[in-house]
C-alpha cells in the first residue's frame, strides 16, 4: 500500500516547521495526550530541521535514534491503538517512509545483539574496508566531510551500546570512555556527544517519574471508586431480620 503525503507545497518551496506539523495533524487527528503532546512536536520539530539542512543524510543509525527516542518517550501511551498512528504520521509530515525507520531500527539491533562492545569499540577507531556490520554503516559518518550530526544520531550510537553491553553503558567511567572513543573515531564533538545523551538519560528518568505519579493518581483513584461503590452497594442492602429460635 503507498504512503499518502498531504503537502500541498510548490517543488521548489522549503517546507517550513508549519508545513510539517499540518501535515502531521491531518495524518493523525485524534487528540494526543497532554504530557505526550510536548514530547511528540519537540521530536517533529526536531526531524524537520534536519531535513531541510543541506548537509544532513540520512542514515541508519540516525534512523535507529528516532525510533528509540520514540519508542521510550512514549512508552506506556494510551489509547495503545494511537501509537503507530502517531509514529507513521511523524515521519509521513516530513514526509518520509515510517517501515524505514521501523527496518532500520530492527536491523541496527539484530547486528549489536551480535556483535562484542569491546571488539567492536576497537576496530571504530580503524574502520577497515570490508569489515562488514555495523562498522559499514559508520565508515561514510567518519569519511563524510561535513557530515550532519544531531542528538538522534547520538542517541541511536548509545542504544547500539545499550545492547551490546548494558552494564558498560551503566557504569560512568566506561561509557564516557566508549562514547569518547566514538565521537573521536567519526570526528564529531565529544562535549556535544555527552551532554546530549547526559540530556537524553535525564529526560527519560524524569518522564518515568511522572509517569509513576499518574499511575499512582490512577490507582487511588480506582480504589476511591471502588470503596464508593462498596459503600453504596453496603447502603442499598436491606437489613436482615433475626430469624426467631
Amino acid at each position: 500500500m503507498g504512503i499518502t503525503i498531504i503537502l500541498d507545497l510548490p517543488v521548489s518551496t522549503v517546507r517550513t516547521v508549519s508545513d510539517t506539523k499540518r501535515a502531521f495533524y491531518s495524518l493523525h487527528t485524534r487528540p494526543i495526550n497532554s504530557i505526550y503532546r510536548r514530547v511528540v512536536e519537540e521530536l517533529m520539530v526536531e526531524m524537520h530541521l534536519l531535513s531541510v539542512n543541506a548537509d544532513f543524510s540520512y542514515n541508519p543509525i540516525y534512523g535507529l535514534g528516532v525510533f528509540t527516542t520514540f519508542e521510550r518517550f512514549m512508552q506506556g501511551y494510551r489509547p495503545e491503538t494511537d501509537y503507530n498512528s502517531i509514529f507513521n504520521a511523524l515521519c509521513q509530515s516530513l514526509p518520509d517512509d515510517p517501515q524505514k525507520y521501523r527496518r532500520d531500527a530492527a536491523q541496527m539491533r539484530e547486528l549489536a545483539a551480535s556483535t562484542n562492545a569491546e571488539e567492536f569499540l576497537a576496530q571504530v577507531k580503524q574502520l577497515p574496508e570490508g569489515a562488514g556490520s555495523l562498522l559499514d554503516v559508520l565508515r561514510p559518518v567518519a569519511t563524510h566531510p561535513s557530515f550532519k550530526y544531531s542528538r538522534l544520531f547520538a542517541i541511536g550510537l548509545y542504544n547500539l551500546l545499550e545492547i551490546m553491553n548494558p552494564e558498560l553503558v551503566q557504569d560512568e567511567a566506561k561509557r564516557n570512555e566508549a562514547l569518547q572513543g566514538l565521537a573521536n573515531s567519526l570526528k564529531l564533538s565529544d562535549d556535544k556527544m555527552q551532554k546530549d545523551l547526559e540530556l537524553y538519560r535525564g529526560n527519560l528518568e524524569k518522564l518515568a517519574q511522572v509517569r509513576q505519579v499518574m499511575e499512582d493518581i490512577l490507582k487511588a483513584d480506582r480504589k476511591k471508586k471502588e470503596e464508593r461503590a462498596k459503600a453504596k452497594d453496603l447502603a442499598a442492602t436491606p437489613p436482615q431480620d433475626s430469624a426467631s429460635a
